[in-house]
C-alpha cells in the first residue's frame, strides 16, 4: 500500500501549525475523552491511520482492551461514564452531519451541556472538527497506517 500523494500538511507546514494550534487551544478536556472523541470519529470515517493512532494512545494511558474495543459499540457496553457517552454521541451526530434533518438534536446537545461547562464543550466540539479535519486529509491520500506508535 502507498498513499496517493505527500502528506497536505508536508506540502503546506503553515496547515500543520494551524491544526496543532487548534488542538492546543482545547486541552481543557479529559485526555481520554479526546481519544474517544478521536477514535470513534475515525471509525465512522474510515481513517485507517487514526483508528490505529488513536487506539494505541487509548492503550499507552492505560485504557482497558474491552473499552478500546467497543467504541464502535459503545451504546451496548457498560464501559463508558455517562459523560464519555454523551461525549460519543455528539461526535457521532457531528461527524456525520449530512446524515439527517436535525444533525445535533437537542436531546444529544443537551446531554452532553449536562456533562461538560462551557470551555470544556467548546473543547469538546474542536476536538470533534479537528478529528475530522485530520480524517477528511488522511482518507483522501489513502494514508497508510504503518502502526509506528506501538
Amino acid at each position: 500500500m502507498q498513499s496517493r500523494m505527500k502528506h497536505p500538511v508536508e506540502v503546506l507546514p503553515e496547515s500543520m501549525k494551524a491544526l496543532q494550534a487548534l488542538n492546543g487551544s482545547s486541552e481543557g478536556l479529559p485526555y481520554v475523552t479526546r481519544k474517544l472523541v478521536h477514535l470513534r470519529a475515525s471509525q465512522i470515517n474510515g481513517c485507517s491511520v487514526c483508528v490505529d493512532m488513536h487506539a494505541r494512545e487509548l492503550k499507552r494511558a492505560g485504557e482497558s482492551d474491552h473499552r478500546i474495543y467497543a467504541v464502535a459499540a459503545w451504546r451496548d457496553t457498560p464501559w463508558f461514564t455517562d459523560a464519555e457517552r454523551a461525549a460519543l454521541a455528539l461526535t457521532e451526530a457531528v461527524t456525520r452531519l449530512a446524515d439527517r434533518p436535525d444533525p445535533v438534536p437537542d436531546e444529544i446537545w443537551n446531554e452532553a451541556k449536562r456533562h461538560y461547562d462551557a470551555p470544556a464543550m467548546a473543547a469538546l466540539l474542536v476536538q470533534i472538527a479537528l478529528i475530522n479535519v485530520w480524517n477528511r486529509l488522511n482518507v483522501p491520500i489513502k494514508l497508510v497506517a504503518s502502526g509506528a506508535l506501538s
